[in-house]
């Protein structure tokens, strides 16, 4: 097992700017509720699942966002602008609280957007960013995976580029029957705390095939080397260009690390993790916390009193 690295982040100058945040998929594990809304605007207590990976990017140090989306996809592109008669109706009541909240989108960084077309992976959607980033290095975070505000993995994940050059892929260590989920990392240490170098990749492999119990999880940062990569990848497993099979091409020549994180992370692409991570950053909130809690406490209670009251039930029957 290779220790985490640790939370603690010195600041300094950077040379990735750009982040991409791939959002095209249909959301059909959240059907209906994604039949006319897109899956990344799904709220999380008060804020769509997106804002909160835009705002990771932001809290980086990267100023300049790239939105990969589709068709059915406005309500993303309309959340980042700004809203002018909504602004004016509250500005008009003095309602600066709200007022501040609905401007914050638009003011987190220069976001921009790009219609992917054809549903072909991760990979193509990547691919689809190669004009916006140009020759330079550049981070990608899946809006499934929300990582905890309190966690710096992004910044740990870019000081690392900095000092190795190459591509930064996010590991965190499964179960062994959770390794089919994810792509997974064959990995040698390189004498640091929390970073190994990633010799070899394989997309959802099954367990007895999986290279170990480090899988790769939403948070990428890219060499543009990639891009040459993912334009001769062919279709892999789903018939989708799959990023993973173009870092394992990167990886044969050393230049991939990897960083292992064991901090707080949600995924909201599952429904039964969604409401989870709903409660945990509900229960986060100073102002929302202390009083859910409370709730959730004596809603507890009532649970294990119905349950209880059911198995007497069926015992005097």
């Amino acid at each position: 097992m290779i220790a985490s690295y640790s939370t603690a982040t010195p600041a300094g100058p950077r040379t990735v700017r750009k982040a991409v945040v791939p959002a095209a998929g249909l959301g059909t594990r959240f059907l209906p509720a994604t039949k006319a809304t897109p899956k990344e605007m799904l709220p999380v207590v008060d804020k769509p699942a997106v804002q909160y990976v835009v705002e990771e990017a932001a809290a980086a140090g990267l100023d300049d966002i790239l939105m990969v989306t589709g068709r059915h996809k406005r309500a993303i592109e309309d959340h980042f602008d700004h809203a002018f008669e909504l602004e004016q109706a509250l500005a008009s009541k003095g309602d600066t609280v709200r007022l501040d909240a609905v401007r914050d989108p638009a003011r987190l960084a220069a976001i921009h957007h790009i219609r992917q077309g054809d549903p072909l992976g991760l990979g193509h959607a990547v691919l689809c960013a190669r004009h916006h980033v140009g020759n330079q290095p550049f981070a990608v975070l899946l809006g499934d995976d929300l990582i905890d505000p309190r966690e710096t993995l992004l910044s740990r994940m870019l000081e690392v580029r900095e000092r190795y050059a190459g591509s930064v892929v996010a590991l965190t260590e499964v179960a062994p029957e959770q390794v089919h989920l994810y792509g997974c990392a064959a990995v040698e240490p390189v004498g640091e705390e929390g970073v190994v170098r990633v010799t070899g990749l394989v997309e959802k492999p099954a367990r007895e095939a999986a290279p170990s119990r480090y899988a790769v999880i939403g948070r990428y940062v890219l060499d543009p080397a990639v891009f040459d990569v993912l334009e001769r990848t062919p279709p892999g497993r789903g018939g989708e260009i799959q990023l993973t099979d173009a870092l394992q091409d990167l990886a044969t020549d050393g230049t991939v690390h990897g960083v292992v994180f064991d901090g707080l992370r949600y995924d909201t692409g599952d429904k039964a993790d969604y409401l989870r991570t709903v409660v945990r950053l509900a229960c986060a909130r100073p102002d929302l916390g202390p009083g859910f809690a409370d709730w959730l406490r004596e809603f507890v209670r009532e649970l294990e009193d119905g349950a209880r009251g059911t198995r007497k039930g069926r015992r005097a029957a």
